[in-house]
């Protein structure tokens, strides 16, 4: 059953794929060698045609396509994915973009996320030291439930990456920091503090990091203190 649904939703993809589309991949520094040309958009379509199926998801990895992988993020049910699974499809990341999906639309709603942070965090893997930071900053924003004290913890191991030079890891890294730094006022000035040491130091990637997360939590800073002055004058 999942063969033929998996070469149905080839040749679905394969007919909304566009040249243009695909062309377009390399400007936004995705690299994708089997790549239909399909908008995102209409890949969540599809997802919401098939619905969830772990098995069609794990089929549709082992195509290689590049949407294909992309429609697992939607497809998987996050309750049955494995850490074994996890592994596996980490170390065949080869962009941002499925690595980012994957985390922020799947990953980060499963049991496993934070121990695949903390396991991924000090890999030296391009795309797998990116998975922890993607993967963190994905349960920063969507997990509103959780307490503090883990988030906490991570501004070390934020602090302890923001020196890969590399491109992808150093925005994953800030991602994640901005990203705790907006789940609260106490995690707000804890990021912040962070920030502020990485912006001084000698490292010139650290302290990118820490000037791209100040400009971010910089302004909500400021926003929150226009609020406050703000409800100060109302109440006069």
């Amino acid at each position: 059953m999942s063969a033929t649904r998996v070469r149905e939703a080839l040749a679905w993809l394969e007919r909304k794929g566009t040249r243009a589309q695909r062309d377009g991949l390399a400007r936004y520094g995705i690299t994708a060698p089997r790549a239909f040309g399909v908008k995102m958009a209409a890949i969540q379509q599809l997802a919401r045609q098939l619905g969830r199926d772990h098995d069609l998801a794990l089929a549709l990895w082992d195509t290689g396509w590049y949407e294909a992988r992309l429609l697992t993020a939607y497809v998987d049910e996050p309750e049955r994915v494995t850490s074994a699974q996890m592994d596996r499809w980490v170390r065949a990341f080869d962009n941002w973009a499925v690595c980012d999906t994957l985390c922020f639309s799947l990953w980060d709603r499963t049991p496993l996320a934070w121990k695949k942070i903390e396991q991924w965090r000090a890999r030296r893997e391009e795309f797998v030291k990116r998975a922890s930071f993607a993967l963190l900053a994905s349960v920063a924003q969507h997990d509103k439930q959780a307490a503090d004290a883990p988030f906490v913890k991570s501004l070390k191991w934020i602090a302890a990456a923001a020196d890969d030079e590399r491109n992808f890891v150093k925005k994953g890294v800030s991602w994640a920091l901005r990203s705790v730094g907006h789940r609260g006022p106490a995690l707000h000035r804890a990021a912040m503090a962070t920030a502020h040491a990485l912006a001084a130091s000698e490292d010139a990637s650290a302290r990118w990091v820490g000037k791209d997360a100040l400009r971010d939590l910089g302004r909500e800073a400021v926003k929150s203190k226009v609020s406050k002055a703000s409800k100060r004058d109302r109440s006069r």
